[in-house]
Order: C-alpha cells, then sequence, then structure tokens
C-alpha cells in the first residue's frame, strides 16, 4: 500500500531527521528571535532543490512544492512552529541545550523537522502530483500567536490555500500512535491584568487610608466563584491568577495591588459569561471596601476547532499508516491552547497529536518541563502521516 511505502521512505531517512532534530534541540531560540533556526530551515530546504522560499512575519519561512502532473490541483499547507522556551535544559543528553535557560521543552525541535523531512519526500514525488504543497514554519506559538501575524503577512495566500494540517508531539501517547479529536480539540484564552487603588497610609493607623492587599484578598476569594457557581457544570472554565505584586514597605498600608492570570474557556457564550463577571466581581467587591478595581483583558488564542472532514482524513491515513489499535480518540477537549487555531478559523484543517512517549527510554516527562525529551522514532511517524495527508487532499 501506499501509505507504507511512503512510512518506509521516512524511517530511511530517520538519521537525517535526528541529526536535524538534534541541531534544533541544541541551538533553542524564544519567540521572535527564531534567526537562526530560519537560515537553518532555508538551508535545508535549497538543499533540497526548492526554490520558491521566502521570509516571512520577521523570522518565519514560508516555501512552496509545485506538483508537475498535468492539472490545477489544490494548494495543501503543512505547519510547523519554530519556538523554544524560557526554561533550562536539564536532561542528562549529548543534545541538552547549549543556550542556558532556553530549551525545546514544547517539541518545535521535532514539528520542524517533520515538516522538513515531510518537504524532502514531496520533492521527490513532485512529477506524481498536481497542485502545490505549502510549508508554513511558523514563529512564535507560546507567546504573541505567530500563527495570526503569518495570516495578516499574507501566508494563505497566493496561491491560496484550500486546507492545512498540523501536529503536535505528545508524552502522553506512545510512540507510533496519534491522538486525534473531531470538532473542538483547545480550549480560547484570555490574559488578565487586575489592578487595585487603595489609599497610602501609617502601618500603624490603616483606618487612615484603603488597605489594596486586603481588597485584593476578598477580591481573590470571590473570583474562586466564578467558575464554581456561575459556570454550568456541564462547560469548562478555569480562571488562574498567577501573579500579584503590591506594597513598598512593612508599615506602609499598600496603595496598590496588580495581579495577572489567565482564562481558559471552551465556548464563545461562557468565555462572555466569566469575562463580565469578573469584571463585576473586581469592581465592585474593590468598591465596598473604598477601593478602585480596574480590570483589563487581552483577547488570547481562539478556539481550536477541527474541520471534521480533515479529522476523517487523518484518521484514515493513519490506519493504512498505523493500523486500527494505535488510533485514539481523545474525549475532550484540552483546556491548553495553540495559536493552529487562527488558520481554522480561516480555512478547514486538523491538527492531531503524534505519540513521542517511550517508557524504556524513560521518556516520560510533559511538554514545557525541564526534562521533556521525545522518544526520535516518532520523527519518521510524523513524516510519513503529514506526507500521506498533503498526498491525499492533492489526488
Amino acid at each position: 500500500m501506499e501509505g507504507k511505502r511512503i512510512l518506509q521512505e521516512a524511517k530511511e531517512i530517520l538519521d537525517w531527521l535526528i541529526d536535524i532534530r538534534r541541531d534544533f534541540h541544541e541551538n533553542p531560540e524564544l519567540s521572535l528571535e527564531e534567526f537562526r533556526t530560519q537560515e537553518k530551515i532555508i538551508n535545508y530546504l535549497k538543499g533540497m532543490g526548492i526554490k520558491d522560499i521566502t521570509k516571512m512575519a520577521n523570522t518565519g519561512v514560508v516555501a512552496t512544492i509545485k506538483g508537475k502532473k498535468l492539472g490545477k490541483g489544490k494548494v495543501v499547507a503543512l505547519r510547523a512552529d519554530m519556538d523554544a522556551l524560557p526554561i533550562k535544559d536539564n536532561k542528562s543528553v549529548p543534545y541538552k541545550s547549549k543556550i542556558e535557560g532556553k530549551m525545546h521543552a514544547c517539541g518545535h525541535d521535532a514539528h520542524m523537522t517533520i515538516l522538513l523531512g515531510a518537504a524532502r519526500i514531496l520533492k521527490s514525488k513532485e512529477d506524481n502530483f498536481s497542485g502545490v504543497v505549502k510549508l508554513i514554519f511558523q514563529p512564535a506559538e507560546e507567546t504573541v500567536g505567530g500563527a495570526d501575524i503569518m495570516i495578516e503577512s499574507g501566508v494563505l495566500d497566493n496561491p491560496r490555500v484550500d486546507s492545512i494540517f498540523g501536529l503536535h508531539v505528545s508524552s502522553e501517547i506512545p510512540t507510533g500512535h496519534i491522538g486525534i479529536r473531531y470538532g473542538q480539540m483547545n480550549a480560547a484564552s484570555d490574559e488578565i491584568k487586575i489592578t487595585i487603588e487603595g489609599v497610602s497610609t501609617h502601618g500603624a493607623y490603616p483606618h487612615d487610608g484603603v488597605d489594596a492587599i486586603v481588597v485584593s484578598a476578598q477580591v481573590i476569594s470571590v473570583l474562586q466563584t466564578i467558575v464554581s457557581r456561575n459556570v454550568d457544570p456541564r462547560k469548562s472554565a478555569v480562571l488562574t491568577l498567577g501573579t500579584i505584586r503590591g506594597g513598598t514597605q512593612e508599615n506602609i498600608v499598600a496603595n496598590k495591588v496588580e495581579m495577572t492570570g489567565t482564562i481558559r474557556t471552551l465556548d464563545m457564550d461562557t468565555r462572555k459569561m466569566v469575562i463580565d463577571r469578573l469584571k463585576k466581581t473586581v469592581e465592585n467587591v474593590a468598591e465596598g471596601f473604598g477601593a478602585i478595581g480596574i480590570v483589563e483583558i487581552i483577547e488570547g488564542y481562539p478556539h481550536l476547532i477541527n474541520d471534521n472532514n480533515m479529522v476523517e482524513m487523518v484518521e484514515n491515513n493513519a490506519i493504512e499508516l498505523l493500523g486500527h489499535n494505535n488510533i485514539h480518540k481523545i474525549d475532550i477537549p484540552s483546556l491548553g491552547v495553540e495559536d493552529f487555531g487562527y488558520f481554522l478559523q480561516k480555512i478547514p484543517g486538523a491538527f492531531y497529536r503524534l505519540g513521542c512517549r517511550n517508557e524504556v527510554k524513560g521518556i516520560i516527562h510533559q511538554t514545557h518541563n525541564d526534562l521533556f525529551d521525545i522518544d526520535e522514532d516518532c520523527l519518521a511517524v510524523g513524516v510519513a502521516l503529514q506526507v500521506k495527508n498533503a498526498l491525499k487532499v492533492l489526488d
């Protein structure tokens, strides 16, 4: 079967893939700083004979492979994110990060490698398909939503993309397996900034001021009721305050406290309700103590909602490659966020999980952990499935 042949081709270049992944892993770059990574990607693509390569969104890359078979064909995109995280790499491996305090702790090094591998195989098959494969190497997934920046820069145009596929390695799923979900895959996020303004005074005479710290404590307590008492128990939401700063000295009543946090929701109605309740709670509780409560909401990533037809295509392709028993249906959406959702607001596509767990090798740690690693055998699986996905659309 074609799928098995593609998987074998991917396995034949596994050593090459591992070398690329380890180079990326040793040299991580944070969001919007991916300049070395960008140049490496361009050089790899040029080495494959791909000529249509463009820098985009400062540190991103977009390239196209045009099929030579007669016929207009469709345009399919494959996407990989590029950025690392500000985490110290504490693994004891030869390829650990060389950059202090920076690490590919979310697998983006693997994602780029898989896309380069897919590009290599698709380039070798360009005589056998019509249409266009667009390769999207996207910066800043971890911070400012590089997908949105790439879209604004025109990555889905010239030629216009018909559909898109993305993946993310998962240490919860064994190597050789994938995880899929029809419909909603990830939550939406919003950033919270709360300011409580009181009146400072001497700590010995608190009645002469308004203690912003005491008011903040009350606000924090009441905010815990939004999810527990205002969100429909059949739905999901998370409201987390991650930082709090206030006060200048032990004997001064604080006149200001600043807090930041995040909201995660799975539908627009809940998202709006949580934000509305948060604003009213902060403002009203603060007012009740004679303080002023100010809320700023910074809209984050949108919900990631897969196109069911595209997920079905991934599932069928994976069954051909890996077998029925290696396909995991994800029961509930993740409250984590992923800026691939921006692409899916514009065009149909599918985002899925690629297993990279191997307990025998000790590869068990979650993403965003200082010991995170992947079973590099997963690289060939990811390459084969992305190639198969692209060819299926073009066929």
